[in-house]
């Protein structure tokens, strides 16, 4: 079912599930901004996909890859203890976390490897925040005998040694960086400028929906696998759609994931959480959409972008890793413009909390970034009633995230 958008004159739903137009743009947001170099790459890689998108033998083995090597379908869970405690509609877990190497990563790194395979590229290159988009790239290189660098911010270097420990046992070099807040946009920048040195025998597996195109339509393609199975089991489990989803947003590629395939669902709301920090007023925070950031060009597309007065990136804050990013999935900017989806942010505080209550109440622990949406799905359940029903994406698992709360709890191993 199509709807109109919520603002005057602005793009119907039904649109939104479109392609990006000719020069990669959703809306005003999205393109190529990047060196000629890189041009040329990304217009191979483009026409590489377009000739792959649909063609039956790519999808097949791509959709076996995802049965026979991460586990897929992942379970749809009603989380009925936490649901019965918080009151109000039912909360249901899309268990992303259970694939093959913790999170929804490697949905998009099994697709991106395919096309590193038909492409010739013998050596593959990443970027990572929490660590789980560096696994999940590691894992699918050692998979196919590929040389494989990651490149990680040295503070999350630090505050995820357990990814780091796990990609360099994969076989890959994991490359601290130093710039910057060393965090994930300085590893991303870092990544882009290997890529324009080695781009001859190097594929970039970028891990998020942002990017220049067509990385932000590829990856959401192959994530997209999330919200499809998701809308079959509602049907079935449920009986009928879910009233809301709730996913995390840093880049957006779990939430875009999820939410793609319900777009055009007018009774289903859709709510996309980032990461609040110390709170949006203190400037602490990274939360470019709900904060009312401007829009600017950042790792080779426009969109809603942190940054300071003089116009530069600004400095971003959040404990998790993975959503301590000052932009967004161009999508999502778009998305936010014509009103699909509602974004809002949660702070440390609160994603701590709902850690601990999911962890103490349904024995799974799960990964910061996911805890976001839980932390939102706290905050929304009490005001449903118990007969609507919300869908979480449960991005990923805990276990990586184990020693920084033990930090924050006054815990040293």
């Amino acid at each position: 079912m199509s709807v109109s958008a919520t603002q005057p004159g602005a793009t119907p739903f039904s649109e939104l599930t479109r392609m990006p137009d000719a020069r990669g743009h959703f809306g005003p947001y999205g393109g190529r901004f990047v060196s000629e170099t890189l041009s040329f790459a990304l217009e191979d890689l483009e026409q590489t996909y377009a000739s792959l998108r649909n063609d039956p033998a790519f999808q097949a083995e791509f959709d076996r890859d995802l049965a026979h090597y991460v586990g897929r379908p992942s379970p749809l869970y009603h989380a009925e203890r936490w649901s019965n405690a918080l009151g109000g509609a039912q909360i249901w877990l899309k268990r992303e976390d259970l694939n093959h190497t913790g999170a929804h990563k490697i949905n998009n790194t099994i697709g991106q490897a395919l096309l590193a395979k038909k492409s010739g590229k013998p050596r593959v290159i990443a970027e990572t925040g929490a660590g789980q988009h560096g696994v999940a790239s590691a894992t699918v290189a050692a998979r196919l005998g590929l040389e494989c660098d990651v490149y990680m911010g040295a503070t999350d270097v630090e505050r995820q040694k357990l990814n780091v420990y796990r990609m360099r046992l994969l076989g890959a070099r994991v490359i601290p960086v130093e710039s910057g807040t060393k965090t994930l946009k300085d590893a991303m920048n870092e990544a882009l400028r290997d890529w324009v040195t080695n781009v001859d025998n190097t594929f970039y597996i970028i891990g998020t929906v942002a990017g220049p195109h067509p990385y932000p339509l590829l990856v959401r393609d192959f994530n997209a696998v999330v919200g499809r199975e998701a809308r079959r089991q509602s049907l079935d489990q449920i009986g009928r759609l879910p009233d809301a989803l709730i996913a995390c947003v840093g880049g957006g590629s779990n939430a875009l994931g999820l939410f793609y395939p319900f777009v055009e669902d007018e009774g289903v709301t859709m709510y996309g959480v980032e990461a609040g920090g110390d709170g949006v007023a203190t400037g602490r925070h990274a939360a470019p959409l709900s904060s009312g950031a401007p829009r600017g060009v950042l790792h080779g597309n426009r969109t809603y972008l942190m940054s300071d007065e003089a116009g530069q990136v600004a400095d971003t804050h959040s404990v998790s890793a993975g959503l301590d990013y000052p932009g967004v999935g161009p999508e999502h900017a778009l998305w936010k413009d014509v009103g699909r989806v509602h974004y809002v942010a949660a702070n440390d505080d609160a994603v701590l909390d709902a850690f601990r209550e999911l962890t103490h109440m349904e024995g799974i622990m799960p990964a910061l970034e996911s805890a976001h949406a839980l932390a939102h799905a706290k905050v929304l359940a009490p005001t449903m009633r118990p007969d609507q029903h919300i869908v979480v994406n449960l991005s990923g698992r805990g276990d990586k995230d184990i020693m920084t709360v033990a930090k924050l709890d006054g815990i040293e191993f």
